[in-house]
C-alpha cells in the first residue's frame, strides 16, 4: 500500500535543523511525517513550492489584539486574519486587555473567543499585578498560557509593577520565562514636561529617553542576578542596554522590533508623526545601528511585531493624547526579508529569530523547526518578488501601516498550519482553525 499524505508540499527549498534541502515535505494529521523527494506518493492536497522557501513556520511572541475591550480597533479574528496574511502561524497575545488577562477566568475567556474565529495558533500571556502575584506560579502553568508579562512601565488597568519589592515578589513566583517591558515609571513622571502643552510626536523619545529604559533594565537585571529567575526583555531599543544584556545571556534574552531595527528618529516623526509614537520610542540612527550590531552578535533571541493598532482618529489626537502603538504582525515577515535580501541578516539567521528562537525561549511543543513529529507549520515565501507595501492590504481594524509607500524584496505566498493552507496569494483560505499553542512546561501537552 502507497504511502498517503494530507499535504505534500513539493520541490521547496526547505530550511531545516541540517540546512537548507530542495526537497519534499509529507504532512499527515498536522505533523510532519516526511523529509525527502516523495516522487509519485499521493497528497489530498499538493503545495508547489518550485522556486518558493519553506521557511518553519513564523511565530510571533508579541501581540497586542484588543479583544476584549477596544474591538474596535482589533479583535483576535482581524488580528489573527492580518497575521496569517502576513505569514504568521502563531502568536503570543499580551493581557493588557479590558479587563486585563490577570485571573484563571480572563485567561480562559480569551481562549473561548479565539477559538473558532483565530486564523492561526494563539496563546496568551497572564499579566502580574499586586493582586494576583500570589497565583502567577498556578496561572502560568494553565493550558495556552505563554508565560507572564511584568509592565515595569506605564500600562492599562492595574498592570502597572514598578515597586522593586512587588518585582522581586513577581519574579520568586513560578520558573517560567517572564516577559519584561522595561521603562522606568519614576523618569517617566519626572520627565513629562517634554510631552505636555502643546509639544509633539518628535518629543515622544525626549520623555521617554534612553535613561528611561536603562535605568529599568539595569532594575530588572539586579532583580534577576538576585532571584535566578529566567526572563524576556521585550522591544529593547538602546545601545546601551544591548551591552548590558550581552553580560546576562545566561539569564536573560531579548526581542528587537521590525520597527527599531527600520524606522529611526527624527525622520520617522517627521513623515508619519504620531504614527510613529510607540513605547519605548523609535529612536535616532545610533541606536538604531546599535541593535543592528547586537543582532550580529547573537544578543538578540527573538523578533517580535509588538502589534498595537489604533484608529487612525484616535492616532490624530494632539500629543501626548495620541496613544502608543502601531500595527504590525502582517508586516513582520515582508520587512525582515527585505532586510535579508540587503544583506543585513541571514535568511538562516531570521529563521532562528522568529521560529526556533520563540519556541525555545517559551518552551513550545512541536514548533519551530521543520523536523519529523513537529507541527506541520509552514511560512512560504517568494525571496525575489517585489511589492509596495500599502495600507489597503492591511487586514487590522486600524487600516494603516507605518510602512505604507515601502518597497519590499521578499513575501510570504502561503501560510500552513498543521497541514492546512490557511493564506495563499494574499487570500485567506478556509474556515478559522486557531489552536492553543501547547507548552512541554505546563499540562497543555
Amino acid at each position: 500500500m502507497k504511502e498517503h499524505f494530507d499535504l505534500i508540499i513539493r520541490e521547496g527549498t526547505c530550511l531545516t535543523p541540517s540546512g537548507r534541502i530542495e526537497t519534499d515535505i509529507g504532512v499527515r494529521d498536522g505533523r510532519v511525517a516526511s523529509i525527502g523527494h516523495l516522487g509519485g506518493v499521493s497528497g489530498e492536497r499538493i503545495l508547489d513550492a518550485k522556486g518558493l522557501h519553506v521557511l518553519p513556520g513564523v511565530i510571533d511572541s508579541q501581540v497586542h489584539f484588543r479583544e476584549p475591550g477596544n474591538e474596535h480597533k482589533e479583535d483576535l479574528e482581524s488580528g489573527a486574519r492580518a497575521a496569517v496574511l502576513g505569514g504568521v502561524t502563531a502568536v503570543f497575545e499580551m493581557p493588557n486587555t479590558s479587563p486585563s488577562t490577570t485571573t484563571g477566568t480572563a485567561l480562559e475567556d480569551k481562549i473561548n473567543r479565539a477559538t473558532g474565529r483565530a486564523w492561526c495558533d494563539f496563546a496568551f500571556f497572564v499579566g502580574a499585578a499586586k493582586e494576583n502575584v500570589n497565583r502567577l506560579a498556578g496561572l502560568e502553568q494553565l493550558p495556552g498560557c505563554c508565560g507572564v508579562k511584568i509592565f515595569m512601565g506605564s500600562s492599562t488597568g492595574n498592570l502597572l509593577v514598578r515597586d522593586k519589592r512587588l518585582l522581586r515578589e513577581v519574579l520568586k513566583r513560578g520558573r517560567r520565562r517572564i516577559a519584561i517591558h522595561a521603562e522606568d515609571e519614576d523618569r517617566l513622571e519626572q520627565r513629562f514636561e517634554f510631552a505636555r502643552d502643546g509639544k509633539k510626536p518628535y518629543c515622544h523619545p525626549l520623555w521617554r529617553d534612553e535613561k528611561t529604559a536603562i535605568l529599568a533594565t539595569e532594575k530588572i537585571l539586579g532583580l534577576v542576578r538576585e532571584t535566578r529567575r529566567r526572563v524576556h526583555v521585550l522591544h529593547v531599543t538602546t545601545w546601551q542596554e544591548m551591552a548590558l544584556l550581552a553580560q546576562h545571556k545566561d539569564l536573560v534574552t531579548v526581542e528587537v522590533t521590525p520597527q527599531h531595527l527600520t524606522l529611526a528618529a527624527p525622520e520617522a516623526y517627521e513623515q508619519l508623526g504620531s504614527l510613529a509614537q510607540m513605547n519605548p520610542p523609535i529612536r535616532d540612527e545610533r541606536h538604531r545601528d546599535g541593535l543592528w550590531q547586537a543582532l550580529a552578535d547573537g544578543v538578540i533571541d527573538v523578533i517580535g511585531s509588538d502589534h498595537a493598532p489604533h484608529t487612525l482618529e484616535e492616532k490624530g489626537k494632539p500629543y501626548p493624547e495620541s496613544p502608543s502603538g502601531m500595527p504590525g504582525v502582517q508586516t513582520l515577515v515582508p520587512v525582515m526579508l527585505n532586510h535579508v535580501n540587503d544583506g543585513q541578516l541571514t535568511l538562516e539567521r531570521f529563521v532562528d529569530l522568529t521560529s526556533a528562537g520563540p519556541a525555545r525561549i517559551y518552551n513550545v511543543a512541536s514548533k519551530g523547526r521543520i523536523a519529523l513529529g513537529y507541527d506541520g507549520d509552514f511560512t512560504l515565501v517568494d525571496l525575489k518578488m517585489k511589492k509596495t507595501i500599502k495600507n489597503a492590504m492591511m487586514a487590522s481594524k486600524c487600516g494603516w501601516t507605518p510602512f505604507d509607500g515601502m518597497k519590499v524584496t521578499g513575501w510570504p505566498i502561503a501560510t500552513v498550519i498543521r497541514g492546512n493552507i490557511v493564506m495563499r496569494d494574499d487570500e485567506v483560505q478556509g474556515a478559522p482553525i486557531g489552536q492553543p499553542v501547547r507548552f512541554h512546561d505546563t499540562g497543555g501537552l
